[in-house]
């Protein structure tokens, strides 16, 4: 749930530390006090659009942080997938945070580690959803409507298994395609390729070769003055005057003396050491003089082998330690000449059996989906008269795609159709429901759904707008149904639905110091009652208002 929202120099909102708890908690406050405010804060730190005009007058920057406490177990699970994707580390308390500067730029933040606004939203999605009168993108969006079949039928572990199969599918497809456009390419450069081969396994590259030989060269260049310095080392090793019989000398003459003085055993064991290190150097001296090439050739053969491989590397296009895996590379697209399309016939076969597989996973999940959508029809209807939509009819059709437009969802498109009113024919909702139809056909949406929901706080903007009365209390109760398994902020100007309140907040305007500023206030009881009132009679409060807010507030409880 979110349980603080902290606004920084946001519009009207010069500092605000906002605490929200579990269950419902409402915003009321009169026209223009900041309400959308407070949303379009909320919804730049869950990755919004940023705009330099949200800066409040005077401020370098706005800065917005949403703070989460995380309990669900399926939801931890995507949130620690996502993080790994992306290499955060995720804990809860989980701190959204966004700044906007006066250039319009802004820079996002998860637990303070910087992010991307795209990620920032993924994942703030994840987390809330925010749903207005003409924000209902769920429903408007068809491209979503299978989902939340899915979503209420528990279909998510067959839509999984589908999802994997399409994928195994395209990919034995695509390596099937990718093989025969490689077979038609070797079969037109099929003498190339013989005669490249022919090169290359003539020439027969080594990995790493060129810098070997490189060094080899290099030695050679200076083979007088590496000659000369080796043979002065081993002269200072090995001589008669060298450091070897030096230290031969020095252990022998410590070892007569051992029992007679305290610390003459650690001396000697240090020259001992020495000595080892000293005959050590004169081997590897000996060793690296033998391996110096002395052959008077050496220096051309080696000028003459790297002057083939780097040829044929420019002959190729590609670097040189390059060339033996080009060679590997020829051979395959020779041997897939060789083989008489072998290869190719066990990829069709697999890539036939993968699309076999999803078809029978996909037509399972499309009669799951059929099967759900008489369920789901029959608890909207259920929801719709008490909502003032008694009138209205709600359906799901499932018409099958072509081929070309299967994907790892499943076959068929799932979208949801109503009728406002009785022989009217069914259409797009958006096109047959007015703005506040659409809200409630959402609200109702909503609860039926919300049991299998991952998204823990819905936040409702005048889903109420232009009803009273009766719809206005099934609202609220619905709204207070929500409640009960997901965090609910909802922003209202009715009195029915803040009556239902757990947490009731005040949200004023105010002049202080010359500056209008929009502050928010967390109601006690008697506060509550009082504004509730103001919402019943507004400006001039009676006693009958207070009354009247009392009921509804007894009645809610």
């Amino acid at each position: 749930m979110l349980s603080r929202l902290v606004i920084h120099d946001v519009v009207l909102i010069d500092k605000l530390n906002l605490t929200l708890t579990e269950g419902l908690n409402v915003f009321t406050g009169e026209t223009g006090a900041g309400k959308s405010i407070l949303l379009d804060a909320l919804g730049l730190a869950l990755g919004g659009r940023s705009d330099a005009a949200l800066i409040r007058a005077g401020a370098d920057q706005a800065n917005v942080s949403a703070v989460f406490e995380i309990e669900n177990p399926a939801l931890l699970k995507l949130l620690d997938t996502v993080a790994d994707e992306h290499g955060l580390s995720l804990e809860t308390p989980l701190i959204l945070r966004r700044v906007v500067g006066r250039d319009g730029k802004s820079r996002a933040f998860i637990n303070d580690q910087p992010v991307g606004i795209a990620l920032l939203k993924q994942i703030g999605g994840y987390l809330l959803e925010i749903h207005g009168q003409f924000d209902t993108h769920g429903l408007l969006n068809p491209a979503t409507h299978r989902g939340l079949l899915d979503n209420f039928a528990g279909l998510d572990a067959q839509v999984k298994k589908l999802s994997d199969t399409y994928h195994e599918w395209k990919a034995a497809e695509a390596a099937w395609q990718e093989q025969q456009q490689n077979l038609e390419r070797a079969r037109a450069e099929q003498d190339f390729l013989s005669a490249a081969v022919n090169e290359l396994t003539d020439l027969a590259p080594e990995a790493g070769e060129a810098d070997k030989l490189a060094d080899q060269r290099s030695q050679l260049q200076n083979r007088e003055k590496i000659t000369e310095a080796l043979l002065s080392a081993q002269q200072a090793l090995n001589n008669d005057r060298g450091a070897s019989v030096a230290l031969s000398q020095a252990g022998k003459a410590i070892a007569r003396l051992t029992d007679k003085a305290q610390g003459l055993n650690e001396i000697l064991a240090a020259i001992d050491r020495a000595a080892d290190e000293t005959a050590e150097a004169a081997r590897m001296l000996d060793h690296f003089m033998a391996s110096l090439d002395a052959r008077p050739d050496a220096l051309q053969r080696i000028e003459e082998r790297l002057f083939a491989l780097r040829a044929m590397a420019r002959k190729h296009g590609v670097p040189v330690d390059d060339l033996p895996a080009l060679c590997e590379q020829l051979s395959a697209k020779i041997a897939l000449l060789s083989d008489k399309g072998d290869t190719i016939a066990k990829l069709a076969t697999q890539t036939k059996a993968k699309r076999e597989a999803y078809i029978t996973l996909a037509q399972k999940l499309g009669d799951a989906r059929r099967k759900a959508v008489p369920k789901l029809e029959k608890a909207i209807a259920a929801e719709l008269p008490p909502l003032k939509l008694d009138r209205a009819r709600i359906t799901m059709e499932l018409p099958p795609l072509p081929e070309d437009q299967w994907s790892a969802e499943g076959m068929e498109r799932a979208t949801f159709l109503a009728a406002t009113n009785p022989g009217a024919p069914f259409g797009p909702l958006h096109k047959v429901a007015s703005g506040g139809e659409l809200s409630r056909f959402m609200l109702a949406l909503k609860v039926v759904l919300s049991a299998n929901d991952v998204i823990g706080t819905l936040v409702f903007d005048e889903v109420d707008a232009g009803i009273g009365g009766s719809t206005a209390s099934a609202v609220g109760e619905r709204l207070a149904r929500l409640a009960e398994t997901k965090q609910i902020l909802v922003v209202t100007h009715s009195p029915q639905v803040a009556a239902r309140g757990a947490t009731h907040m005040r949200v004023s305007k105010t002049l202080t110091k010359g500056k209008t500023l929009t502050t928010v206030d967390t109601l006690d009881q008697n506060e509550r009652q009082e504004e509730i009132a103001r919402m019943l009679a507004g400006a001039q409060i009676t006693d009958a208002a207070r009354n009247a807010a009392a009921s509804l507030i007894a009645d809610a409880s």
